[in-house]
């Protein structure tokens, strides 16, 4: 049989060296080792050392077979964000109830791949607990920890990293000073070559430091920023003597470029250190101005620190966006905490998330829908602060309730069920105070139920949508009525009862018309609706709902649940006999649906293009694709929702390819469907019939007999309507 392993292609999220990596050949070539020879291995430090750099440079080096992949940690907070941050580095999408370390657990069990953990020191317990659990039952992992402190774990190898020996501090100087600045490279710095060594050394040769000081060489010669940080020094004789040598060294070099910024360049410095992760300009701007620092200034001070490497640039998906080193944001923090500020900017940073969360769920009905996406993907840690701020501070937990209910798009259709759930029960356990909040918990609830329902929790799912119904005409609030009663309908869909959920969605659709409500929401009732009457066998009233739909989407520009909508009439079209239609609008669907990372989308788009594809007469790629959807539905829910009418395409499929492959080839088939990646699934099944064809697995048996078994497949019949139901 054809070794599988070839199909696979290393991969990962290592970030592109962006300068030249100086130095550290003796300390790569060491790690380099002990990752050969060792499961886990822990790289500490000071601060500033180097460690990150050096990190990714040996990862690069040691990619396994399914490739390397780094989690940041600086931006988490809370500890039990540790595991949702390593599921999402690895770019997994889990839309059931599971905790995230299952499914990390699931997902490495057969995989070979390097996990970088950058950043381990204020998350040590919860990192080294989930360390130890998923080295024990995945035997294909190796972890490369980064921090300040080591993990204490089992089996454990700590190398810890030295700052730069004298001649790599010069030449890492010489580098950055003529990246930055014409004029200021090794040929400049040769005519101050004593100089130069002095205040490498003074600097401990700590690259962070070492970096810094390059950044003033435009402005000051090595002789002048000697003068200075001996005055530094002196300051710093009187602080904390107990703090180690190394460490006072970088915070020294740190703080003497702070006392070479301008007011204003520090006033902004001490007030980017509220954002989390990244930042954009509109943020900055609205957040860190006023109080002695005009909006219209921001740019500019920014710049100034962008110049003197207090801050790093990114591009993004989502355009342009800065970072701060987290040991210099640090610093920052100290400095706002200092000036009796920070409650002040902290509220100001969730007052822009509130907006921008508002700002996003509107532009989701519109052109802008894939902006959107990447915008609040990029957000999400800011996001994250601004919700834990409000969802714990006195009195702001009517904020909390209201933007965990508005991201309610990026929950269920960017493939964050699981994080979204977390939020939302947080949220609807807290009272709601005067009418916004009602407003806002009744809204949080009937997400929350809407999730329950995705994620094939039915009971969670029913009782919050009836707690929110009640308290909705209770308090006589029509829109959250009309949502809970549509969410309520969806989940008579999924659990197969048809005349239920017919009844309530037409009644939820009604009730959006009487109050104007149109949205991705509505549309999506609409599309229900016309799923329910699909599996009910009135399919033209279906295909009339979806058209509709699709028409009123291409006409705002919305793109999500134009998705949903193709697949019903996909659906439709294959039960009219038409599989190249069908074919089109499912990869169409398809294609939107995984640019969302909307799993739930994709999956089913899979599971109906392998009907197709079996009906196209190629059973062998059809069984594949079956087991590619078996992969993907773990991560969603219970297959096909434990519905059968959901089912009912998958079983004629299987009896097709069973009948066409014989039960041996049919499961070798599958087995190696599931073998493959999501993103492999979904190429696989975007493929065009007639191209050439995916390496399949040779068969055991004769090639020659399943070859022509896989040439002669006939097109499935149409399913036969028996009282409403998809029947075989």
């Amino acid at each position: 049989m054809r070794d599988l392993r070839r199909d696979r292609i290393p991969h990962g999220n290592l970030p592109l060296e962006l300068d030249a990596f100086v130095g550290r050949a003796a300390e790569l070539a060491e790690l380099v080792r002990a990752l050969g020879s060792g499961r886990l291995v822990t790289l500490t430090g000071a601060g500033g050392v180097g460690k990150s750099r050096l990190a990714v440079r040996t990862a690069a080096r040691c990619a396994p077979r399914d490739g390397v992949w780094r989690v940041e940690l600086a931006p988490v907070r809370d500890e039990e964000f540790v595991d949702y941050a390593v599921v999402e580095a690895l770019g997994l999408v889990d839309h059931t109830t599971r905790l995230p370390r299952e499914t990390l657990l699931a997902h490495l069990a057969d995989r070979e791949l390097l996990l970088v953990l950058d950043g381990v020191e204020h998350l040590v317990d919860a990192c080294a607990s989930l360390v130890a659990e998923l080295l024990g039952r995945a035997p294909g992992l190796r972890v490369l920890a980064v921090g300040r402190r080591p993990l204490a774990v089992a089996g454990e190898r700590v190398l810890p990293l030295a700052p730069l020996r004298p001649e790599e501090a010069v030449e890492l100087l010489a580098v950055r000073a003529g990246q930055r600045h014409a004029g200021a490279g090794r040929d400049a710095l040769d005519e101050d070559r004593e100089e130069v060594r002095e205040l490498c050394r003074r600097l401990d040769g700590i690259p962070l430091a070492i970096e810094l000081a390059a950044g003033r060489l435009s402005a000051l010669s090595p002789r002048q920023m000697l003068q200075r940080l001996d005055d530094r020094f002196r300051l710093l004789t009187g602080g904390d003597r107990t703090a180690l040598p190394r460490h006072r060294t970088l915070r020294t070099a740190i703080g003497w470029s702070h006392e070479l910024c301008t007011p204003g360049e520090r006033l902004l410095w001490a007030r980017l250190s509220v954002f989390t992760g990244s930042f954009d300009l509109e943020a900055a701007e609205y957040v860190c101005s006023g109080d002695g620092l005009p909006a219209d200034e921001v740019l500019d001070v920014l710049s100034a620190l962008l110049a003197q490497s207090l801050l790093a640039r990114e591009e993004t998906p989502a355009g342009v966006r800065y970072r701060m080193l987290d040991t210099v944001r640090a610093y920052g923090a100290d400095w706002l905490e200092a000036t009796g500020d920070a409650a002040r900017l902290r509220r100001r940073h969730r007052d822009w998330f509130v907006g921008l969360a508002t700002w996003c769920e509107l532009e989701w009905f519109s052109p802008r829908q894939l902006e959107v996406a990447a915008r609040v993907e990029a957000e999400l840690p800011n996001l994250r602060g601004a919700l834990e701020h409000s969802l714990t501070e006195p009195d702001e937990a009517h904020l909390g309730q209201y933007l965990a209910g508005a991201l309610w798009f990026h929950w269920v259709g960017c493939g964050r069920l699981s994080e979204g759930r977390r939020w939302l029960e947080q949220a609807v356990r807290l009272e709601a105070e005067g009418t916004a909040g009602e407003q806002s918990r009744l809204k949080a609830l009937w997400v929350l139920g809407y999730v329950a329902v995705l994620q094939g929790d039915t009971a969670h799912a029913f009782a919050a949508l009836q707690e929110c119904r009640e308290e909705a005409e209770r308090s006589a609030n029509p829109t959250a009525v009309a949502y809970a009663e549509h969410r309520t309908g969806c989940l008579a869909l999924v659990t197969d009862d048809m005349p239920r959920a017919e009844t309530l969605l037409r009644s939820a659709l009604h009730r959006y018309r009487e109050i104007g409500e149109l949205n991705s929401n509505v549309l999506m009732g609409q599309v229900e609706l016309a799923m329910t009457l699909a599996f009910q066998g009135d399919l033209p009233d279906a295909v009339r709902l979806c058209e509709d739909v699709r028409r009123v989407c291409e006409d705002h520009g919305e793109r999500w649940a134009r998705g949903y909508a193709l697949y019903v009439l996909a659906y439709a079209a294959w039960n009219d006999g038409e599989p190249a239609r069908a074919r089109e609008l499912l990869v169409d669907c398809l294609r939107g649906a995984h640019r969302f990372r909307d799993q739930l989308g994709s999956v089913l788009a899979v599971e109906l293009l392998a009907l197709v594809t079996v009906a196209e007469g190629d059973a062998a790629e059809a069984a594949v694709l079956q087991g590619g959807a078996a992969l993907m539905w773990p991560s969603v829910g219970l297959p096909l929702f434990g519905s059968a009418h959901y089912n009912a395409p998958h079983e004629l499929c299987e009896a097709a390819a069973r009948e066409q492959l014989g039960d041996e080839r049919y499961e070798e088939c599958v087995r190696h469907g599931a073998r493959l990646g999501r993103r492999e699934v979904v190429t696989r099944a975007l493929r065009r019939p007639g191209t050439a064809p995916v390496p399949l697995p040779v068969p055991r048996g004769s090639a020659r007999r399943a070859a022509a078994g896989a040439g002669t497949a006939k097109p499935a019949a149409s399913p036969t309507r028996k009282g409403g139901e998809t029947a075989g």
